[in-house]
């Protein structure tokens, strides 16, 4: 027996010596296979702030893909550079060009640029729809900056995706979990390995190393070999665009199978052809389409990137228990977030608006230019009123400016052979107002960044001029208000009030204001007077002494008079929609709806992903009117303790549908598990 056991031993302790060893020569051949073609990249980037193009210097890793030169790496990598050197295996520098990016992917092109023309090795694809759990993987980059290295994992999960409790990995406005599902790993990876490739023991490439949650993740290779062909033939990657955003469906619907559309932007393929939130979509261009859970939205949504741009194609929906058949023509998918740029005379950073942009700010149009950032004590900055980050230039000088080339044309213009700069009259737009104010454009020695008076937005509202704002604006030792918004249509709109002007009398009486805080002493002084009074108000407005009659009016209630409900169970404060609210968002005094002032941190609505700034509109299907019915409904779903409770809410110009699974204890509050 003792002899039989000897044997065994001896046969698997050969068994597993010939499986290192063959383990051990896979590794070896896989290396020596790509390691020729890593490349470790060196980048010069750009990032835009604080009215500046900033140059900062990062690394990061990418493989050789054809003979030619061509690069794969990250877009978060290499996409924002100013200058890239790729450093070979062999140590040998060579500059690099970028070919091409892809925010949604995260996926970047380059190409060496060599002294004279020559043949560099490469690392092949492999079919990343063959990994499965469990596979051996290593990752091979140039982590922190050293030089190549490779580390071994297996794969953990091919449909890893970031959810909720994770957070999104968002580049350039793009969302890139709405794309790609990553391949999980356990392959060591640090930073600086960001666009090197996870590589089977074959040598080849099946992903491009992205993130690191604890588990590395990539962005599989068929991904990556798509959106690399496609840059470097035509420089970038075009897709169709729908304008539908979809979710898992709920699990207190009555659908078993489809998609349930979550919103439809605003002048969208989608919303031409008639689709409506709340449909449950079942098949696009002849294909089903489920989604029950998270990981099954990037497919979707692939499936609609594919789509051939600009062509009819038929969806099927179903609405309110009946099957309709929709058709829709598809449209290239616009760009989330255009090119910045540094406007050096102006001491901004700028950008064109892009066809969302424009819907989340409300816009009629692309036309204008979007602020992205001012350069405190800039020429911008020190405008009266000072232009602000989220405005949109209209106008330079009585000429429109449609795009960025427009603006910087104009701006050639008005400084061309000038020493000093530039006083041009300046027309833009801030939260649905049109201001004008006078840039001094030029380049000049900027002073250092000093104390800006505090701005506020509020309509028919005004801040108090400080001492130290009273002597900045000349007028030390003048009390009063300043005017930093004027509600539009209202009596003092009328009768010629403006943003900006200071109020220093009021029926000639002075005004005791002179810091932050005292704004209520004039509110008082208003409230002395009846509705419809006419009030004399000796206004500063520059240099100039001007007396306003004005009608006092009836004032909207500020939000701190506004009825508020805080929930017990779900533990998140609620309250009416204030007049300012209601401007901001464009919302009618009839449309339904309350305002989430404030979610608690690890509360029900915290977990289902409910914001502050949302605003419900429905309950289980019963619409929100006011903050009073949204108590009611949810006090009444305490006692009957439904298994879902489905909040439908609006978030700037989209709309979701956050489903919670509580489980309700005796005293009627949450415990369990929520889910969005």
């Amino acid at each position: 027996m003792m002899k039989q056991l000897t044997i065994l031993f001896s046969l698997l302790t050969a068994a597993v010596s010939v499986s290192a060893d063959w383990l051990g020569g896979s590794i070896d051949r896989a290396v020596e296979r790509v390691k020729p073609a890593l490349v470790r990249i060196e980048v010069v980037s750009t990032r835009f702030q604080s009215g500046r193009a900033l140059k900062q210097e990062e690394g990061g890793s990418g493989v050789i893909i054809r003979k030619d030169g061509y690069i794969l790496s990250n877009h978060h990598v290499a996409g924002h550079a100013t200058r890239l050197v790729c450093i070979l295996s062999s140590n040998e520098e060579i500059e690099a060009e970028l070919v091409g990016t892809d925010a949604l992917s995260d996926i970047a092109v380059l190409r060496l640029k060599p002294d004279k023309a020559r043949e560099f090795p490469v690392a092949p694809f492999g079919d990343s729809d063959q990994l499965k759990v469990g596979d051996a993987v290593l990752a091979m980059g140039s982590p922190l900056a050293l030089s190549q290295s490779v580390t071994r994992g297996i794969v953990s999960n091919t449909k890893l995706i970031m959810s909720r409790g994770v957070g999104r990995l968002t580049l350039d406005g793009e969302d890139v979990g709405g794309l790609v599902r990553w391949i999980a790993h356990d392959a060591a990876i640090f930073p600086g390995n960001s666009g090197g490739p996870l590589v089977n023991l074959r040598g080849e490439i099946v992903g491009v190393n992205e993130i690191s949650i604890g588990l590395g993740g990539a962005i599989p290779a068929n991904i990556a070999q798509r959106v690399c062909n496609e840059i470097i033939e035509r420089g970038s990657v075009r897709r169709a665009w729908l304008g539908v955003e979809i979710q898992p469906l709920l699990k207190s619907g009555p659908a078993r199978s489809g998609a349930l559309v979550a919103g439809v932007i605003a002048d969208s393929p989608a919303a031409r052809a008639g689709l409506q939130a709340g449909d449950v979509l079942v098949s696009l261009a002849g294909q089903q389409v489920n989604i029950h859970h998270e990981e099954e939205i990037p497919p979707v949504t692939q499936l609609i990137a594919s789509l051939p741009i600009g062509k009819q194609i038929e969806a099927t929906v179903r609405r309110d228990g009946q099957t309709k058949t929709l058709r829709l023509a598809t449209m290239e998918r616009p760009l989330m977030e255009p090119k910045t740029r540094e406007l050096k005379p102006w001491g901004i950073t700028v950008r064109d608006i892009s066809f969302i942009a424009a819907k989340e700010k409300r816009l009629p149009d692309t036309n204008g230019v979007l602020v992205t950032s001012v350069r405190s004590g800039g020429p911008s900055g020190e405008a009266k009123p000072p232009l602000q980050a989220g405005d949109v230039l209209r106008e330079v000088a009585g000429q429109p400016v449609r795009n960025v080339t427009e603006l910087f044309a104009v701006t050639d213009r008005i400084t061309v052979g000038k020493t000093a700069p530039v006083p041009a009259l300046v027309s833009f737009d801030r939260r649905r107002e049109n201001n004008l104010t006078v840039v001094n454009i030029g380049v000049k020695e900027l002073d250092a960044p000093g104390a800006e008076a505090r701005k506020a937005s509020l309509s028919a509202s005004v801040q108090a001029i400080g001492r130290e704002m009273a002597t900045q604006l000349g007028i030390k030792g003048v009390t009063g208000v300043r005017v930093t918004q004027v509600y539009p249509d209202g009596a003092a709109a009328k009768a010629g009030l403006r943003v900006g002007d200071l109020v220093v009398l009021l029926d000639g009486e002075k005004i005791p204001v002179q810091q932050v805080g005292d704004e209520e002493v004039f509110v008082q002084m208003i409230r002395q007077y009846r509705i419809g009074t006419k009030v004399d108000f000796g206004i500063l407005r520059g240099k100039e002494k001007i007396t306003l009659n004005i009608e006092l009016t009836a004032a909207p209630k500020p939000e701190r008079e506004m009825r508020r409900y805080q929930d017990p169970n779900f533990e998140f404060t609620a309250r009416d929609l204030t007049y300012h609210d209601r401007l901001s968002t464009r919302r009618t005094e009839g449309q339904p709806g309350a305002m989430v002032a404030e979610v608690a941190d690890g509360g029900w609505a915290a977990v289902g992903e409910l914001r502050g700034g949302d605003i419900i509109v429905a309950v289980n299907g019963e619409t929100v009117a006011d903050v009073a019915m949204l108590e009611k409904i949810l006090k009444r779903l305490a006692q009957e303790r439904p298994k879902q409770v489905v909040l439908r809410i609006q978030r700037g110009i989209h709309s979701h549908f956050l489903e919670l699974e509580p489980d309700w204890s005796q005293n009627g509050t949450a415990a369990g598990k929520g889910k969005s």
